[in-house]
């Protein structure tokens, strides 16, 4: 049995042991140690990195009661070596799981929702809990669990018999076989969890949670605790600072002047459609009187004008147009229609000699195709 230093001290950064075995694995050396403050991967949790007397440790694995290290090296056997995990990232993973476990206590005591899923990386913290929860709802918890980090109260770990586990009214999401593993935040959470915690809820620093979704029934929240928060924080600070000072606005009134903006551009835009418009009748009306089959062919076409300049153009009593947007280079979007005509041999046409895509009714075919103008042109005389 690998003996757990991350168990009986989960700040320890640094430690001795002896290799008891290390042999080649697919990406390098695969290590038991006699002991590790090495966490393997486990409860939504990433394993610990770092090195071990100076050789990259990649991932760490538990398998019955040995714990595996992978490294980059080798190592040994029998030689008494020195491990140091990476602690910043270890303490940051401490700080989003200890917060976890305050803000699902929390909405289990209030609203009766359990976690089922819960997921931790090196940027997100994700909860899934199998009920919804208003905005306001989501800020009543969001202030509780910060009251916990304020509080500053310990957090105990325990490993009650089979007997003291049937009277005690613990979290847990799934059914765990031999010794069960408390964590316990006083007035906040009692919990089953395999995962190293911080000693007082203080470290946790702080508890944002920045998004949350509908997920399965219930809802996925997204939190950042202690200094990804605080990472958060800035990044959002520098946004709200540029926005600023592109709308010479204070920062109390960003959203205001940030409606004024999506105002004005609404306008603009449908100024701008209307005024588009008027262009292409104007170019419709260019179209001599008496002409049958029309081929038009214009970059600075888009969204849905090609379609509109074509119904524009057959009112006109044109028999087939064709609008075509694009260039030689990057190729056309077209489509073709006609009130009297089967337009769809001119898209079977542009397929079978231009590599051409697309298809649709008799009144109207629409699709992409690549070539020159000069023998696109020619398909319609």
């Amino acid at each position: 049995m690998t003996e757990k230093l991350f168990y009986t001290d989960s700040h320890l950064q640094e430690f001795t042991a002896e290799v008891v075995s290390c042999r080649p694995c697919d990406n390098g050396y695969e290590a038991v140690l006699s002991r590790t403050a090495f966490f393997p991967e486990g409860g939504g949790q990433a394993a610990d990195t770092g090195v071990i007397d100076g050789i990259r440790v990649y991932d760490v694995q538990e398998k019955g009661e040995q714990i595996f290290h992978y490294l980059e090296g080798e190592l040994e056997e029998g030689k008494t070596v020195t491990g140091q995990i990476d602690w910043d990232k270890r303490f940051s993973r401490m700080q989003q799981h200890s917060g976890e476990h305050i803000v699902s206590g929390i909405v289990h005591a209030r609203f009766g929702y359990d976690n089922v899923g819960f997921h931790l990386n090196d940027e997100l913290c994700t909860l899934d809990l199998s009920g919804p929860l208003t905005k306001e709802e989501l800020r009543e918890v969001e202030d509780a669990a910060n009251e916990a980090v304020f509080a500053n109260v310990p957090v105990r770990v325990s490993y009650p018999s089979k007997e003291e586990l049937k009277t005690l009214d613990y979290r847990s999401k799934i059914e765990i076989d031999g010794q069960v593993r408390i964590v316990t935040i006083p007035g906040y959470d009692v919990c089953a969890c395999c995962a190293p915690h911080v000693y007082f809820t203080g470290e946790i620093g702080l508890i944002k949670l920045v998004q949350s979704q509908n997920y399965k029934g219930g809802i996925r929240i997204t939190m950042l605790c202690g200094r990804r928060a605080l990472k958060d924080y800035q990044q959002k600070e520098e946004s709200v600072k540029a926005i600023m000072g592109s709308l010479s606005a204070k920062e109390e009134l960003i959203s205001e002047a940030v409606e004024r903006v999506k105002e004005e551009c609404t306008q603009l835009k449908s100024e701008l459609a209307e005024t588009r418009y008027q262009i292409l009748e104007a170019q419709a009306e260019k179209i001599p009187e008496g002409q049958k089959k029309v081929c038009i062919f214009d970059s600075k076409l888009s969204g849905n004008e090609p379609r509109e300049l074509m119904n524009l153009v057959l009112k006109k009593g044109v028999e087939v147009c064709a609008v075509f947007a694009g260039n030689e280079e990057s190729g056309y979007r077209y489509v073709i229609g006609s009130e009297t005509e089967d337009v769809r041999p001119y898209s079977k046409v542009l397929k079978e000699q231009f590599d051409g895509r697309g298809g649709g009714k008799p009144v109207m075919v629409q699709g992409s195709v690549n070539g020159s103008e000069e023998a696109i042109r020619k398909v319609f005389e």
